[in-house]
């Protein structure tokens, strides 16, 4: 049984926790100096070293089925499905089988009928240190014609690593598995830094068929304001990796080119709603966690304003100091530290439809998100004592997250369904 409870107030002490996801790297370094761009220089920021340590890690997977919820209250019943190692990201096959992402570079093949796990070879080398590793999976808009899927990944280069998208054919075999053939890599962040944080590496498709990159700022700060590189921007790109003519900042050369909003810190979730605006949610510093509304040529203002503040306490100006830059529709703090995003259109939860569901890492939380246009406010949080990195919509509207956890290796794969 998954134990969980809903919540609609957390303790005061998840607001001591990091919005830097360290999931992967306990022992996570301090950041490098703050910038030198006017009106925020502070010194270092330090990322949080804290660790789940739960004994019911160590617990083997339950069998698949529905778990019973510990709070009569609660909408939804949560199964524990099974395990994976450091997953990252998931998505639904049109056959119903489901591709997972591990940090270490192994792309999984999962068969929720007969629950077998198979691997997919010919995975590009990854770096997995820290935040870094195998990330996000994509399916290709004509998936069921030409079987292509888009995959991010941190990559090692001049100067250190960088997260790159690679797009291949994914050929499946008899035996539960298969192999990526004629990968080649399509987008790379650049420049290349040193350190294991911040890559973002989020994609998304929308409804044109447009290819949509988070790219963040590495824990570098001042190349979100930095047009000569792609770090701490949104991107928007050709399905196969090509700038589209009406970016709205093609005539600033070819990396400034890829750009369509730029400021951001660290974006680990993104999804369009039904009238095809883009949303996206940031982690702040300490504090200031935020969701934005993306807007075409937009500048969100990081690192020269934020709702948080450093680390070591000195304060960030705030968005309300300079209303040149978009502010967020929302920010937390006490921070959620947010990984994953969909929003609901399913049959299952009617209620739902039209609400965003987002994970918290350092909240251990599931947050639902009401949106009115342009507006949004959170409507939900729901307890789950499990640090939340991926949350997914199933072909039969169920809701599907991974949770990474709780930083020792050992993820679960949960599905929630109505009550009964």
């Amino acid at each position: 049984m998954v134990p969980f409870r809903h919540s609609l107030i957390f303790l005061a002490t998840l607001g001591l926790l990091t919005a830097c996801d360290n999931s992967s790297d306990p022992g996570n370094p301090v950041e490098p100096p703050a910038p030198t761009t006017e009106a925020q220089a502070a010194p270092a920021e330090s990322s949080s070293a804290a660790v789940d340590t739960d004994s019911a890690q160590a617990m083997a997977a339950s069998e698949q089925g529905e778990a019973e919820s510990t709070d009569s209250g609660t909408p939804f019943s949560l199964a524990e499905i099974t395990r994976f190692e450091s997953p990252w990201a998931m998505t639904f096959l049109p056959d119903g089988r489901l591709l997972v992402t591990e940090m270490a570079g192994n792309l999984r093949l999962h068969d929720l009928e007969t629950g077998d796990t198979g691997s997919i070879g010919g995975v590009p080398e990854v770096v997995h240190a820290g935040q870094g590793g195998l990330g996000d999976v994509l399916l290709h808009p004509q998936f069921e014609d030409n079987q292509q899927i888009y995959l991010s990944y941190v990559e090692a280069g001049d100067g250190g690593s960088g997260a790159a998208v690679a797009l291949a054919r994914l050929a499946l075999d008899e035996n539960g598995g298969g192999e990526l053939e004629d990968l080649k890599v399509i987008w790379r962040q650049t420049p290349k830094m040193s350190g294991d944080g911040h890559f973002g590496h989020r994609l998304a498709f929308d409804d044109e068929g447009m290819l949509w990159i988070s790219s963040s700022e590495r824990q570098e700060f001042d190349p979100a304001q930095d047009m000569t590189g792609n770090l701490g921007k949104m991107v928007r790109l050709n399905e196969d990796g090509s700038v589209p003519d009406d970016n709205p900042f093609t005539d600033q050369g070819e990396v400034a080119a890829q750009v369509w909003s730029l400021g951001h810190r660290n974006i680990l979730g993104m999804a369009f709603d039904a009238d095809g605006r883009l949303w996206a949610h940031e982690m702040g510093p300490k504090g200031g966690d935020e969701l934005n509304l993306i807007e075409k040529g937009a500048n969100y203002g990081y690192p020269v304003v934020s709702n948080g503040e450093h680390y070591d306490g000195r304060p960030i100006p705030d968005h309300d100091t300079r209303p040149e830059f978009n502010a967020p529709v929302i920010t937390w703090t006490p921070v959620i530290s947010p990984a994953g995003f969909i929003i609901y259109d399913g049959e299952l939860f009617p209620e739902w439809q039209g609400s965003g569901f987002i994970g918290g890492l350092s909240s251990q939380s599931l947050v639902r998100v009401e949106f009115d246009g342009e507006s949004a406010q959170e409507a939900e949080r729901f307890d789950l004592q499990q640090r939340v990195r991926e949350v997914e919509q199933g072909p039969d509207g169920a809701i599907w997250l991974l949770e990474d956890g709780k930083r020792g290796g050992n993820g679960t794969l949960l599905k929630l369904t109505p009550q009964k």
